[in-house]
């Protein structure tokens, strides 16, 4: 049920838009100054949304073309850390002697990333789509739980049987995509573009918190511009509708990724509703986790684009946050050279084994079903090889000498090419003398997909 004091609530929200917001947060210096101050408060260890219980209060943003199964795992076993507790830290540390390799099992109690997410899923295509087509795009482990499915569209009833599709495959939560600010979104009115329609986003709130059991939650922006800022108003629908969490992305639609996320609007929507609150917005360390906490006050964090260049972020936050509370002072592991090639050679066996699960026809193929099986096969080496540059180039920033590796890997044809080019270069870094650095901040970095919320 909508709040009967409606109107009088309108006019509290265009109060503090027009007054509060522009007097005392609408500021450029406002995130810098949140990073300054003395991080007091901590991320949290847990939050509850729902019945599924997220720990740490981390979570994994979903981004197109890159939260696939591999990823999502490759994240969780990269976020493996060490508690200070003694008898914890004796079990982890026998786990992390393999916690380089990304099909070890891991669970949320042992992994510095509590919740993580899938690529944003076309509510339209899921609906339609055959069986085996489906599971493809529903693909996830056991060991990814807990894991949410995102959905984008603008047709409630399809909305509403997608998110049903999501609850019966198996995921613990799923949530709507109301902030990708890409074009060909938008254009069909999905993602922020249904921002500037707040009666139809409450029409398909109410059409998928009727449709499943399992929890229901909203990823959103600001709003559509500054014109027309609606994440209070939009957050304080989604606890009216029965939604179970909220997250925010900082910026406007018209933003794009440009500028500051203006992290006062996340505190403004925890101000206005009691539910659970995730802010996302240019989160690119431990330190800037827990300033966001202390300014906001929110639940949880989401990272987003800081995690393909750092996937060490949620392990760091975690040795962050434990290390604070026992000595009062927040410290945490910086990759090495050697830290980053594992890495970058794990990914890419995965990848390769993703390449094995569609075998390669010899010679040329001649009935259906070779030729179907052929297209697969090439389908899947150009998607890999695509990933592996792709993840070389972020994984490999802050590396003294990475833009030769990313210009060797650029003109690379195959899967082993690729391999041998990382081999070789990393070779030849173990020579030098040791150099642990974090991710540098490049403009190569802000070049993101635009299809990341």
């Amino acid at each position: 049920m909508r709040d009967p004091d409606l109107r009088d609530r309108n006019m509290r929200d265009t109060y503090m838009r027009d007054t509060y917001m522009k007097k005392t947060f609408d500021d450029p210096t406002f995130i810098e100054q949140a990073r300054q101050m003395p991080h007091i408060a901590r991320v949290p260890a847990e939050m509850h949304i729902g019945g599924v219980r997220i720990a740490p209060a981390t979570v994994l943003a979903p981004m197109a073309g890159v939260t696939d199964t591999v990823f999502r795992r490759f994240i969780k076993n990269a976020s493996l850390f060490t508690t200070p507790d003694s008898k914890l830290k004796t079990e982890n540390s026998e786990r992390n002697e393999g916690a380089q390799d990304v099909d070890l099992e891991t669970t949320n109690e042992t992994s510095g990333c509590g919740l993580i997410m899938t690529e944003f899923t076309s509510a339209d295509g899921l609906s339609r789509m055959r069986e085996t087509k489906r599971k493809r795009y529903l693909t996830y482990y056991e060991d990814e739980h807990p894991i949410s499915a995102q959905l984008f569209g603008s047709n409630p009833e399809t909305l509403a049987d997608s998110a049903r599709i999501c609850q019966d495959a198996g995921f613990d939560l799923v949530d709507l995509n109301l902030g990708c600010p890409a074009k060909r979104v938008v254009a069909c009115n999905g993602g922020s573009g249904l921002l500037r329609d707040l009666p139809l986003i409450e029409t398909i709130f109410k059409r998928v918190r009727a449709a499943v059991s399992i929890p229901f939650t909203v990823k959103f922006r600001m709003g559509w511009n500054d014109a027309n800022i609606v994440c209070v108003e939009l957050a304080r629908l989604a606890e009216d509708c029965g939604l179970n969490a909220v997250a925010l992305h900082a910026r406007t639609r018209e933003n794009g990724y440009s500028g500051n996320a203006r992290w006062e609007y996340i505190a403004a929507v925890k101000d206005a509703v009691r539910l659970p609150v995730i802010g996302n917005g240019d989160i690119r360390s431990p330190e800037d986790a827990a300033a966001m906490v202390e300014a906001t006050r929110c639940d949880a964090v989401m990272i987003g684009r800081a995690a393909p260049a750092n996937p060490w972020i949620f392990r760091q936050i975690a040795q962050y946050t434990a290390t604070k509370q026992v000595t009062g002072t927040g410290t945490y592991d910086k990759p090495t050279d050697m830290d980053r090639y594992r890495m970058i050679r794990d990914y890419f066996e995965r990848l390769m084994h993703e390449v094995a699960e569609h075998p390669e026809v010899p010679g040329p193929a001649e009935t259906d079903a070779e030729k179907r099986l052929k297209r697969d096969h090439e389908s899947a080496q150009r998607d890999a090889i695509g990933r592996m540059k792709q993840f070389a180039s972020w994984f490999t920033h802050g590396v003294p000498g990475g833009a030769v590796l990313r210009r060797d890997i650029f003109d690379a044809k195959r899967g082993a090419e690729v391999m041998d080019k990382v081999e070789a270069f990393f070779t030849t870094r173990a020579e030098l003398p040791a150099c642990d650095t974090m991710p540098e901040h490049t403009e190569e970095l802000e070049a993101v997909s635009s299809a990341w919320g």
